[in-house]
């Protein structure tokens, strides 16, 4: 924190260490339609599965160093020489699942690209291209009808470690769900 009055800034409960501070405070919420960015986040949410965020938020740039600053195209093309060696990688979660299902997932957002034009246009089309803001009061759902709409699709795309609550966490992360509680700060500067 730079100075005492961010420190004293009302945020989201969950935002306590330095790191999920940092996260909250810059990234988390904010819409983005980055299709390397939205594929970063697909992957980086399949990797938490089980998992907390601060632990794939302590590996990201271990992350973006070991899948090539996560470039779908280049990500796509891994081999098993490549799988292998992201296997003795101690800096990412070395689970053969999520390893496997990143490969075959940059496949799939290559054809969703193709298809749509870009992932983007692709992803925000399930809450109709705006960000959808969570009723002061409501409490955060692990899932949605957004997001099992989402996970569906991606699913029958090929689309692995995408269940209805990872889409949901995915959501949230890339702005496409405004889920600051109402008396964070960043809720209104979110929502803008």
């Amino acid at each position: 924190m730079n100075s005492s009055g961010e420190k004293n800034l009302r945020r989201c409960h969950w935002a306590r260490t330095d790191l999920s501070i940092a996260y909250h405070d810059r990234e988390w919420g904010v819409p983005i339609h980055d299709d390397r960015a939205l594929f970063e986040f697909l992957i980086l949410e399949g990797a938490q599965a089980g998992l907390s965020w601060e632990t794939i938020l302590r590996k990201r740039d271990n992350y973006r160093r070991a899948f090539d600053n996560f470039a779908p195209a280049k990500v796509a093309r891994y081999d098993q020489r490549r799988m292998a060696k992201l296997m003795s990688d101690e800096g990412i979660v070395r689970n053969r699942l999520k390893v496997n299902s990143a490969v075959e997932n940059a496949k799939a957002f290559l054809l969703i690209q193709k298809e749509f034009g870009s992932f983007d246009k692709y992803v925000w089309r399930f809450v109709n291209g705006t960000q959808k803001r969570r009723k002061r009061g409501t409490p955060i759902q692990a899932t949605t009808s957004d997001s099992d709409a989402l996970s569906r699709d991606l699913k029958q795309r090929g689309f692995k470690f995408v269940g209805s609550t990872i889409c949901y966490s995915f959501m949230q992360a890339v702005g496409m769900v405004n889920d600051h509680e109402a008396t964070c700060f960043r809720y209104r500067e979110v929502s803008r």
